[in-house]
């Protein structure tokens, strides 16, 4: 049997190329070697969005379009929803009885998240969202977890969960580990952190041609460079980030050519979108078709859901057993 994979997105609009980049693209060759699980985070949005359902509501069809769009294959990855499996819910809920809020309050990335978010008083559900997590990963037993450097403390923190309620009750939940992404966090176009929907510096993937040359034009590039001909440093720009990322090709091209300052920022700029233009074209063309079949779309997540949700409660089954909660079985 191949060992399961469990990945997704929060469903807090449209994905782009940093998406693309750090996972998205990855999902894509995981799909043959791996059985793949692909979860519309609708529940873990709400930490954020509790307030704001009907945005959730649209962006969960937004996602699923671009999952679709970028080559995820719906005959070979269960692309399901995740507050329609409600196993998952009481296996937070279960997990969260054994993980104490100390624990939870020193995981650095919920620390950093809570404060990009702008949040004043920690809500228990962001709080939790660790815990949430591994029940996510736990009720398919996945075994791997593609995710970057700044995800490591979530997912350590969840194989500790599993491990504990192993040695608890029953071994039969499975250990997760952790597949590192290779590729750098993309930098936005505004060169001010990682690209990002709320920090509008981000190209969305089905931006049209105008709209990728338009934010290209306007990007950041290396502060210290003043005139054409000056030497540049291509390592603190987000445009040859770009380049290493989606013309890998012509990179060191790009770079001597910056560094020589035979190659102005225009120039740079003008091929970096024609590259971008290049990929995002049939991604483009795809969304468009299944944004033109919604009935196709809703048939593919419930099926996916479906075959999620029968995982789930054989998982619970299993977990009621080993806790002694099947009473009446």
């Amino acid at each position: 049997m191949k060992e399961r994979v469990l990945t997704g997105d929060r469903v807090t609009g449209k994905l782009h190329l940093g998406h693309y980049a750090g996972s998205l693209k990855n999902r894509v060759t995981l799909q043959e070697p791996y059985e793949t699980f692909i979860l519309l985070a609708d529940v873990q949005a709400l930490t954020t969005h509790f307030d704001k359902p009907d945005l959730i509501r649209s962006h969960l069809r937004e996602v699923a379009l671009d999952y679709l769009a970028v080559g995820i294959d719906p005959n070979r990855a269960t692309i399901f929803v995740q507050s329609m499996i409600p196993e998952i819910a009481e296996l937070t809920v279960l997990f969260s009885m054994f993980v104490t809020v100390n624990v939870l309050r020193h995981n650095p990335t919920i620390k950093s998240e809570s404060k990009n978010s702008g949040l004043d008083d920690m809500h228990y559900g962001f709080l939790g969202y660790p815990v949430s997590q591994t029940a996510d990963i736990a009720f398919c037993k996945a075994t791997i977890v593609p995710v970057g450097d700044d995800q490591l403390p979530h997912l350590e923190l969840s194989r500790k969960i599993v491990l504990r309620f192993n040695e608890l009750y029953k071994p039969v939940l499975a250990e997760p580990r952790a597949l590192i992404s290779e590729m750098p966090r993309l930098a936005g176009t505004d060169g001010k952190g990682k690209m990002s929907k709320s920090l509008g510096n981000a190209i969305a993937l089905d931006s049209t041609v105008d709209e990728i040359a338009f934010k290209i034009k306007r990007a950041t590039t290396d502060p210290a460079r003043i005139h054409k001909n000056d030497p540049g440093h291509p390592d603190v720009c987000p445009i040859y980030a770009y380049h290493q990322a989606f013309h890998p090709d012509e990179a060191p091209e790009i770079r001597e050519g910056c560094e020589k300052g035979t190659m102005g920022c225009s120039a740079c700029k003008g091929r970096i979108a024609a590259a971008i233009e290049q990929l995002i074209e049939p991604t483009r063309e795809r969304r468009a078709y299944y944004a033109a079949r919604p009935d196709v779309v809703d048939d593919i997540l419930i099926a996916g859901t479906r075959r999620a949700r029968g995982i789930a409660r054989e998982t619970m089954r299993e977990v009621r057993g080993a806790m002694g909660l099947d009473y009446f079985d």
